[in-house]
């Protein structure tokens, strides 16, 4: 029924103009494929660097403590939880994913595919029971055995595991969640033999950092210039939504063109250059989201974009591996309450009335991060404040203040509710796990972000 792709006379700027369209909605996407080679290079679960959870396909490694700032693969890491990391390849088969019984503490399992759209539900806030859990394509046709608890289906190729368990900044805490996190694991299906197997997370091997440490912003997981290249292996790997098979052929089209003809693949690799340029804007969080009150920003989409496209490529290039909104709502903000952008060099403060403590079912916390969306290094080893904290001052009519940047407080009190920040430019991000009804229908907004005089 008529010529193909490849017979079709395209102009430069015509491919340019489609090329950009594919950059801003493939550059997720070719994130995940991209990390998946780093992956690979692992040969069993264990630290790059010591400090980054790293394995091969279809594994996970996981933390014992909160992450360390030197850790530069995911950009806005938190230090509320013992984080762990793993990568699912449906190339390879199924996986399954060990679930311990956490009691009362507060956990969930992120996986998602290769969108960043996660496909399971796994947490506290699910009920969801001990167990062995099966990951598997949902073209995959073997036989589930005896002694899975539940399966889910993945769309995609590739996919991504991050559990996330809860941890109080105490030593008796980190005791009590050690034997927990050491009964998570994944491993390929023909592993399973039903019994619930413990690692302990304490004894891995450490691997070379490479750029998983090193530098002050994220690893670069997408190179424009390589872009285009891979596109016509990831839009292979995932496959197209309801609907949007007509954008596919759109970009398919263009890359049978680059194929044969050097103009048009220069016009390709102009067009992710300058669509880059737009990514890189999105970095910035006062650039993108649902306004709030007080010039803090927030979205409702994460992990479940489908096709908002704006919102997973933003999410994707500053603070990729969001949780659903019922898992965890974010709040971001770079400008005080006078519009004016944070810095470090100055001292802000955050008040909490006391009936306006984010209501959470799970926890809460405040986050400083760099202008990189990493963690400002500093003397307390103090990143973020919240729930975890212990030793937080309260006012005597309940509110609570924290302040961030400046220096430091002389008087203990002061200093208990204090983060420190960067002489420059910073950002503040505002997590709250298993939200309240309040938070997810807007009832509830962060307060204003006050410079001191």
């Amino acid at each position: 029924m008529g010529l193909k792709s490849a017979d079709q006379k395209l102009t430069e700027r015509y491919a340019a103009e489609v090329g950009r369209a594919a950059y801003l909605w493939g550059w997720p996407l070719v994130n995940i494929h991209n990390r998946l080679s780093v992956m690979e290079q692992i040969p069993e679960p264990g630290l790059l660097g010591g400090i980054v959870p790293a394995a091969p396909p279809n594994r996970f490694a996981m933390l014992r403590d909160y992450v360390r700032p030197e850790e530069r693969v995911v950009a806005c890491p938190n230090q509320d939880v013992v984080y762990g990391f793993g990568m699912l390849d449906a190339e390879r088969g199924p996986a399954v994913v060990q679930v311990p019984d956490f009691g009362d503490r507060f956990w969930v399992y992120q996986v998602v595919n290769q969108r960043t759209d996660a496909f399971v539900e796994l947490g506290k806030m699910y009920g969801t029971p001990p167990g062995h859990y099966l990951l598997a394509h949902q073209a995959w046709t073997g036989e589930v055995p005896d002694g899975i608890t539940g399966v889910f289906r993945l769309d995609t190729r590739l996919g991504v595991v991050i559990p996330r368990v809860f941890l109080d900044d105490t030593a008796e805490d980190r005791a009590a969640v050690a034997p927990l996190v050491d009964q998570i694991t994944m491993y390929p299906l023909d592993e399973f033999d039903g019994t619930m197997k413990t690692v302990d997370w304490c004894a891995v091997p450490s691997f070379g950092a490479g750029s998983s440490t090193s530098g002050q912003a994220e690893t670069q997981w997408v190179d424009p210039a390589s872009f285009f290249a891979l596109l016509p292996t990831v839009l292979d790997e995932v496959p197209p939504l309801p609907r949007e098979e007509a954008l596919y052929d759109w970009f398919r089209a263009v890359l049978a063109g680059a194929a044969h003809d050097p103009a048009i693949a220069a016009a390709l690799d102009r067009a992710a250059a300058e669509a880059n340029e737009i990514v890189q804007e999105l970095f910035e969080f006062r650039n993108y989201g649902l306004p709030v009150a007080h010039h803090w920003t927030t979205q409702r989409s994460g992990a479940q974009f489908g096709t908002d496209y704006l919102m997973r490529t933003a999410v994707g290039k500053s603070n990729i591996f969001v949780n659903t909104p019922n898992e965890t709502s974010y709040y971001y903000q770079d400008l005080d309450a006078e519009g004016r952008r944070l810095d470090g060099r100055n001292t802000y403060s955050v008040r909490f009335e006391a009936d306006a403590i984010p209501p959470v079912r799970g926890f809460w916390s405040l986050t400083v991060y760099d202008r990189h969306h990493f963690f400002h290094p500093n003397d307390l080893d103090r990143f973020s404040l919240g729930t975890k904290n212990q030793t937080l001052t309260f006012g005597d009519d309940g509110s609570l203040t924290l302040t961030a940047g400046g220096p430091e407080p002389a008087d203990p009190a002061l200093r208990a509710n204090w983060l420190p920040a960067p002489a420059e430019e910073f950002t503040l991000y505002l997590r709250a796990y298993w939200p309240d009804e309040r938070i997810l229908d807007g009832t509830w907004e962060p307060p204003a972000v006050v410079r001191a005089p």
